[in-house]
């Protein structure tokens, strides 16, 4: 068995949001996710694989499809399906929630976590 606490060694960046892997396997991975106040995921979406959420800690909007942002906080479940598009955003304080999504036969070993500023993520003004 492995754990781990998921509010311990938060990372956050100062320019763009981060997502640190937890875990990465075949058959999964686990990502968390840390935004600063107004930071934010522009629109994307995980083509092969459903993206399950759970937020941590803050409050942020979410949203699919180019509908309504919804605000969602602690221990709220989201659950997009393959390809749903979806974009998020901090408000006035941090945002932390973990992504959990399933292996795929082409999924790219380099692209497990990181800045996000390679998917056209950035800052609010």
């Amino acid at each position: 068995m492995k754990s781990q606490q998921l509010l311990d060694d938060l990372e956050f960046h100062q320019s763009v949001p981060f997502a640190q892997p937890l875990f990465v396997r075949h058959d999964g991975r686990i990502l968390r996710w840390m935004l600063k106040p107004g930071q934010q995921i522009t629109e994307h979406s995980v083509p092969h694989s459903p993206f399950y959420v759970v937020v941590l800690k803050g409050h942020g909007m979410f949203a699919a499809n180019g509908e309504q942002e919804q605000k969602f906080g602690p221990f709220s479940l989201l659950i997009f399906d393959p390809g749903e598009a979806h974009t998020v955003r901090a408000l006035e304080e941090e945002l932390v929630f973990v992504g959990f999504l399933q292996g795929v036969a082409d999924m790219r070993p380099d692209r497990t976590g990181g800045e996000m500023a390679d998917l056209q993520i950035g800052q609010s003004r």
